[in-house]
């Protein structure tokens, strides 16, 4: 009995998975996103907002990107409501170890459908990056290359991503 009841325990969603729709993030999780704020934020400050966590009004369900882009503007103080109808530029998320591909990729279409220009799945197992222009189309990124996406004008060394 005492298993069981363990067990439902574990199974039981935290507020912010429910919220987010997406498994509690990870030291490694954490660090890759880190890495991936800096070095966007240090390279092209001046052209875009980088942020983390914004949650979307994508259909048919919420998502909560790990890090999206927006056009550079100065903060709206007074406007800053919890669910964006706007679409960012690009969104990032990073696999978790508990997410499957099938999970990351179900999120493309949404996403591109909200307006969302270019998509990246970060795969920490491969020190890889996916980066999507479309939800069929994408270029594989991994070892000592650089990621480029051709879209949004943006490289990033990987050795900078996994540090």
């Amino acid at each position: 009995m005492e298993l069981l009841a363990e067990n439902i325990a574990e199974t039981q969603l935290s507020d912010y998975e429910i919220e987010r729709n997406k498994p509690m993030p990870t030291l490694l999780h954490g660090a890759i996103q880190a890495n991936l704020i800096f070095e966007i934020k240090f390279n092209y400050r001046d052209k875009f907002r980088v942020a983390s966590e914004v949650s979307l009004a994508t259909t048919p369900n919420s998502f909560t990107p790990d890090v999206v882009l927006y056009p550079f503007e100065n903060l709206d103080f007074q406007n800053d409501p919890s669910r964006r109808q706007d679409a960012p530029l690009l969104s990032i998320e990073i696999q978790s170890a508990s997410q499957s591909s099938k999970d990351m990729t179900s999120k493309l279409e949404p996403y591109f459908n909200f307006g969302i220009k270019s998509c990246w799945i970060v795969v920490p197992d491969f020190q890889g990056v996916f980066v999507y222009d479309s939800p069929s189309h994408y270029e594989f990124f991994h070892e000592d290359q650089i990621v480029q996406d051709r879209v949004m004008n943006i490289e990033i060394p990987i050795s900078k991503i996994f540090a």
